[in-house]
This record gives C-alpha cells, sequence and structure tokens, in this order.
C-alpha cells in the first residue's frame, strides 16, 4: 500500500491539530512536513503529545515554499488564513503537490485563477467550503428542496474567531440552491429598515444572516417557505472531528483528480 506523504499548512491552528492527528492515525498517510509562522523553533509534540514517534519530533518550518521543496509531498492541507491561501496554493502546485484547502474566503476571482494554476502546473486542487459529510448533505438536500418552494433563507453560526462572512459553506449552499431551482426565489419585501443590514445579505435572491458568538462551533440552517408551511434543513457541528473523514477522503482522492474541483460534495457522488 503506497503511502500519502501530507504537508499541513496551518499545523498549529485548531484545524490544523485535528488534521495532524487524524493524518497520523491513519494506515495509509504520513505528516511529511508541519508549517506554521506561529510554531516555529517548536516540534509537534509541543502541541500534540499524542503523536507518534516519528510525527512529534518533526520540526515545525515558518517557510511553506522553501519546506514543499525540502521535503516533496504528495498533498499539500492547508486550513491557514484568507491572506495567504492564494500564495500557498500557488507555492504547492509549483511543488507538484496535490492540494486540499478548508480556508475559507474565496472570491469567484480567486477560484478562477486557481482553476488556471492547476491547469497550467498540471497538479489538482480540491476547496471545499465545508468538510463535514452531513453539511455537504444539508446542501444536497437544500438544493434538492429549492424548485418547490418560493422562499428560502439561510441562517449560520459559526464561532467568534472566523475571520469572514458570510460563511463559505452559506454562500456554497445559496449557489447550488440558485443553480438548481433555475429561476430566481421571489424575494419578500420589507417597507422600512430600522436597523440596516437586519434582512441579511442577499446571494441568488437569498437572505443570508451571519452569527458570530463563542459557544458554536459551525451551524447553518437553511429555511424554505412555502403556503401555510416551513421546511427547516439544517446541520449542526459539536467537535471539528467531524470535519476529518472528508478531509480525509479527498486527500486520498485528490491524486486521481484534475483542474479545480470546488466542493466535497463532488466526491460524495462518485
Amino acid at each position: 500500500m503506497a503511502v500519502i506523504r501530507v504537508l499541513v499548512s496551518g499545523a498549529c491552528g485548531s484545524m490544523g491539530g485535528y488534521v495532524c492527528r487524524a493524518v497520523d492515525a491513519a494506515e495509509d498517510m504520513t505528516i511529511a512536513a508541519a508549517v506554521d509562522p506561529a510554531g516555529i523553533g517548536h516540534t509537534l509534540d509541543e502541541y500534540m503529545p499524542e503523536l507518534s514517534e516519528e510525527a512529534r519530533h518533526l520540526q515545525i518550518s515558518g517557510h511553506l515554499a522553501a519546506t514543499l521543496q525540502q521535503t516533496s509531498p504528495d498533498v499539500m492541507i492547508d486550513f491557514t488564513a484568507p491572506a495567504v491561501v492564494m500564495s500557498n496554493i500557488e507555492a504547492a502546485l509549483n511543488a507538484g503537490a496535490g492540494c486540499v484547502v478548508g480556508t475559507t474566503g474565496f472570491s469567484e476571482i480567486d477560484l478562477k485563477t486557481v482553476q488556471r494554476m492547476c491547469e497550467t502546473k498540471g497538479v489538482a486542487c480540491l476547496i471545499a467550503p465545508n468538510f463535514s459529510i452531513g453539511a455537504n448533505l444539508m446542501m444536497k438536500f437544500a438544493a434538492e428542496a429549492v424548485s418547490s418552494f418560493e422562499y428560502a433563507e439561510i441562517i449560520e453560526r459559526h464561532h467568534e474567531h472566523k475571520k469572514d462572512a458570510p460563511s463559505g459553506t452559506a454562500v456554497k449552499t445559496a449557489q447550488m440552491m440558485a443553480e438548481a431551482r433555475q429561476r430566481p426565489l421571489s424575494v419578500v419585501p420589507t417597507e422600512r429598515h430600522n436597523v440596516e443590514g437586519s434582512r441579511g445579505g442577499t446571494l441568488g435572491n437569498i437572505p443570508i444572516h451571519a452569527v458570530r458568538m463563542p459557544g458554536y462551533v459551525a451551524n447553518q440552517e437553511v429555511l424554505l417557505g412555502g403556503q401555510g408551511e416551513i421546511l427547516k434543513i439544517s446541520h449542526e457541528t459539536t467537535s471539528r472531528e467531524c470535519f476529518m473523514p472528508g478531509v480525509m477522503l479527498a486527500v486520498r482522492k485528490v491524486q486521481t483528480l484534475s483542474g479545480l474541483t470546488y466542493g466535497l460534495d463532488k466526491l460524495l457522488t462518485k
């Protein structure tokens, strides 16, 4: 069995820790390198002493491009920040490493740029707004149901440290719903806004409301309204562990893909 050599970018962050543990526990993967400017001068065992003997003693690097060249990983997993993720993807593709990216905040222009880079380098990248299997099924069910209703709204709730709003999951959900419906949803008119923005931001005629508060991890509720009824499709996250099966699936599949794949749902249908 071929072992997939994985570089974890953002290894010292909350998601990076879960990723390191999941990769280390997988029989067909190994942590080839860990990169995070916050961990320069430290080893992984200072953050995750429960890792295997080999993984614990890995020195954390602060320079992604140099580490890619030195370690030649098969796949880079990136959970960092919108400000650096595009340069991280470019560095990984230049080094011939497939990319599995959970960082959010991509614009349409960003995604087109990544697609071009993938085509130029002949290396695949998978970007997923959400790696939870349940969240992706929620998006799929919402896209299936939207054609039967005239009104829809999305409420997403995340932890206080999330840097972007609305979430990538909410944006992806609205895009999938709009594409599946192929005709505009109706918009409930509001005669007077006592507080500006109280009806949320709108994407594809779907108002999106973003909540940021301690106590949440990543939750989303899709509301679909019809004559005398409301359909609620919701997903609640209680631990970041729920993202790991999707991340592991993406790591195992990305080298068989081509170009840019946006959304884990593309792998769930294969």
